[in-house]
């Protein structure tokens, strides 16, 4: 006999035949009521033992945390919280689990700290909350691709170990075979990179952008979606050391396509949980609305999780200049009253995640697209505008996060390009196959990049990004 998912079984009619399930035991009560979980679902099935038909030895091993396999009839449940439930006549103990350690684990039936379940990765997917996330985590996934495939899009793989630094940020993890305590030097005492492995100094990627854009320009429509690497010292709820990006790069596209674009993928991709997640989203927004409760009034959200989805399906994302958006910032009651941590006092500020949030929460109450950044606060590859102080750079923002996507039309004209990598102290000799493309049928074309685990944490209401990638890598912090 096949076993059958518990997600299928709940939404099976009641049946004469008997049917075989397997999963992790929740909970087991009074020796006769046994939730159980094969993480299909957020929903439990409730499986009812005749304890006295069971020998006392086999129920004592149906403890929290094992693994059984139960067979036996779906009937419709005579109590409340379940349409069906299962009459067992045969048990099977696939797995032990023995109380006295599951105690001292997040499978203890008790409620836990967020830090906690982080130093317990390898369990907390058996939790509600983390099953919840990580579904969604694989169908948006899913919807990213889907996307993409549905829109002509080739999805490309960008290289993980490289020679250059896609952002001029310089904050990169090396990758080396030379022995750490005797490399050989060189006659300045120097590291000789020329003796290891790739005979040159290389890293883990920061983006696959200019990678993707090589491939634009030879198959129009390409996205990467991968793995990427900053050894930034950032230890906040919204930084990771690796985290997966998604990097749509077009060919004869300019910044409007380019907002057009972002703004349709966020939204296929949002609705399409809504669709198809309806069950997490719900535990995720009835968890979310139980901490609110112990919240200040004045630091609650106005919005439940699915209406702040909603709310970025429902409203055309409003397009403003960063010059525009500068004055507005200082005209603001939060700026004029010393409210931000960060005021803005002139054109060229920085904008920080508070700015952000004050346009779209405060002042426009819906998503915002930021445009034409200044050329000094932003990266060489963008196209320089003819005032020559700005880029055709873009920023979507959104509720309770700020940035989640960054783009930008990229600089088609070789001198240009060449010019600014030159300002920016870019090493031309590195990226000379960069600038190749702009000598070759040059054309205008734009991109952007949107951090995957940001999305995830957006959908899912979660306040830390370290609870949206199954074992999350920041500062200090390597285990399993």
């Amino acid at each position: 006999m096949q076993h059958t998912e518990i997600i299928k079984v709940l939404r099976t009619e009641p049946s004469l035949h008997e049917i075989m399930v397997r999963g992790w035991v929740r909970s087991f009560r009074s020796n006769r009521f046994i939730a159980l979980n094969d993480g299909s679902t957020i929903h439990n099935l409730q499986c009812v033992v005749d304890f006295e038909n069971f020998e006392e030895s086999l129920l004592k091993k149906i403890t929290v945390g094992a693994a059984i396999e139960v067979v036996g009839h779906l009937v419709e449940s005579q109590g409340q919280g379940q349409a069906v439930e299962i009459q067992v006549s045969k048990i099977k103990i696939l797995g032990e689990a023995d109380p006295e350690e599951v105690k001292r684990t997040i499978l203890s039936p008790k409620r836990h700290s967020m830090e906690f379940l982080r130093e317990q990765a390898h369990l907390r997917v058996r939790t509600n909350t983390f099953g919840a996330v990580m579904r969604l985590r694989s169908k948006l996934a899913f919807a990213i691709h889907e996307y993409f495939q549905k829109n002509g899009f080739y999805y490309m793989h960008a290289p993980i170990i490289t020679g250059s630094d896609a952002e001029g940020a310089g904050e990169m993890f090396r990758v080396s075979a030379l022995d750490p305590k005797n490399p050989p030097l060189d006659e300045n005492g120097n590291i000789d990179y020329k003796e290891d492995f790739f005979e040159k100094e290389t890293n883990l990627t920061v983006s696959g952008q200019l990678e993707a854009e090589t491939y634009a320009m030879g198959l129009g429509k390409v996205y990467t979606f991968g793995p990427t690497f900053r050894a930034e010292n950032s230890n906040t709820s919204r930084h990771l050391a690796e985290f997966w990006m998604i990097e749509p790069e077009v060919a004869f596209c300019d910044l409007d396509s380019n907002m057009d674009l972002a703004e349709d993928f966020i939204k296929y991709v949002i609705q399409f949980a809504l669709d198809n997640c309806q069950d997490d989203l719900e535990f995720l927004e009835n968890r979310l609305l139980d901490e609110e409760k112990n919240k200040p009034q004045a630091e609650r959200n106005e919005m439940s999780l699915r209406e702040k989805l909603r709310f970025v399906l429902e409203n055309n994302f409003k397009r403003v200049s960063y010059t525009e958006a500068i004055e507005l910032l200082k005209r603001s009651k939060p700026n004029q009253k010393k409210k931000f941590k960060y005021i803005i006092e002139e054109w060229g500020a920085d904008l920080q995640s508070e700015h952000e949030r004050y346009l779209v929460e405060k002042h426009f109450n819906c998503p915002v697209i930021l445009f034409d950044y200044p050329a000094n606060i932003k990266s060489f590859y963008m196209r320089l505008n003819d005032d020559g102080k700005t880029v055709r750079a873009m920023d979507v923002l959104f509720p309770g996060i700020g940035e989640i996507v960054g783009g930008s039309q990229r600089e088609e004209r070789y001198e240009v390009l060449k010019q600014k990598m030159e300002v920016m102290g870019i090493p031309q000799d590195e990226l000379y196959w960069y600038l190749d493309l702009r000598k070759f049928g040059t054309a205008v074309h734009s991109g952007f990049g949107l951090g995957f685990e940001r999305l995830v944490q957006f959908v899912t209401g979660m306040s830390n990004i370290r609870d949206v990638i199954p074992y999350p890598r920041t500062p200090g912090n390597a285990e399993f």
